[in-house]
C-alpha cells in the first residue's frame, strides 16, 4: 500500500491562487501511473502534490495528455466524461467514502456514500467548501488532439467530512486514491496512484486505497 505525507504550509488557503503557487513550490510530487487494465494501455503524465493548513486539504494535478476535452459545466454532471482528475478519500473506517472529480475547468462532481451505487451528491453548501481552479480557464472546450498541458488545483475544507468538525487535520491520516481517466475520449484511459485489482475499470474500491498522512 502506497502511503502520500502532506505537510502543513504556511497559507490561509482563501486565496486558491496563492494554493497553486505554494503547491507549486512543493518538489515532492507523487505519479498516477498504474495501468490496472490491459485493454487500456494509453497513460498520460500525470502527478499531484499535497499540502495542509489546520483545516484545508489542498492537491494539485500536473497533466501532460494527447486528447483532452473539458465539455462538462454543471456541479456533480459526469466530468468523468471528460479530461478528469479525481481524489477518492474515506475519513472513517466504515466503508463510507467521498469522490472528488474534477475537470480541467473546474467542474466538479463531488459525492458520498459507502457504496458505488448510493452515491449521494453534494448540497451546493457542500460545494462550495470545495474552492477549485483548473488552468484551462471556465468555459467548454471540445475534444482536441495533440499535446495539452494543464493543472487543477483544489482546497478542500475538513468542514465536508462527516462527524465531529475536525479542528486540525494535522497528525490524522485517510484512506485514498488518486486517478486520472476519461471515459469519452478517443483514447480512454484509466490511470491510479495505488493499484486497483479489479476484472474491469472500477475507482470505487475502497479495499484498493493506500493512505495519506498529515505530517
Amino acid at each position: 500500500m502506497k502511503v502520500v505525507r502532506a505537510y502543513r504550509i504556511d497559507i490561509d488557503g482563501n486565496d486558491i491562487h496563492e494554493v497553486r503557487d505554494a503547491l507549486g513550490s512543493i518538489s515532492d510530487r507523487h505519479r498516477i501511473d498504474v495501468i490496472n487494465w490491459e485493454k487500456y494501455r494509453y497513460m498520460p503524465d500525470v502527478s499531484f502534490s499535497a499540502a495542509y493548513n489546520r483545516n484545508l486539504l489542498f492537491l494539485r494535478f500536473y497533466v501532460r495528455e494527447n486528447f483532452f476535452r473539458a465539455v462538462k459545466t454543471e456541479p456533480c454532471s459526469e466530468v468523468y466524461e471528460d479530461s478528469c482528475v479525481e481524489f477518492f478519500m474515506a475519513p472513517r473506517d466504515d466503508g463510507f467514502y467521498y469522490n472528488f472529480e474534477f475537470n480541467s475547468i473546474g467542474t466538479c462532481l463531488l459525492a458520498s456514500g459507502a457504496t458505488r451505487r448510493d452515491r449521494k451528491c453534494a448540497t451546493e453548501e457542500e460545494m462550495a467548501k470545495v474552492i477549485r481552479m483548473g488552468s484551462a480557464g471556465i468555459e467548454p472546450i471540445a475534444e482536441r488532439a495533440g499535446i495539452f498541458r494543464w493543472d487543477l488545483t483544489a482546497a478542500i475544507s475538513a468542514e465536508v467530512f462527516p462527524g465531529p468538525h475536525i479542528k486540525d487535520l494535522g497528525g490524522m491520516s485517510f484512506r485514498v486514491n488518486f486517478y486520472k481517466c476519461g471515459d469519452r475520449l478517443k483514447v480512454p484511459h484509466y490511470l491510479s496512484w495505488n493499484p486497483v485489482i479489479t476484472p474491469a475499470p472500477d475507482f470505487h474500491q475502497p479495499g484498493f486505497f493506500g493512505l495519506m498522512e498529515f505530517i
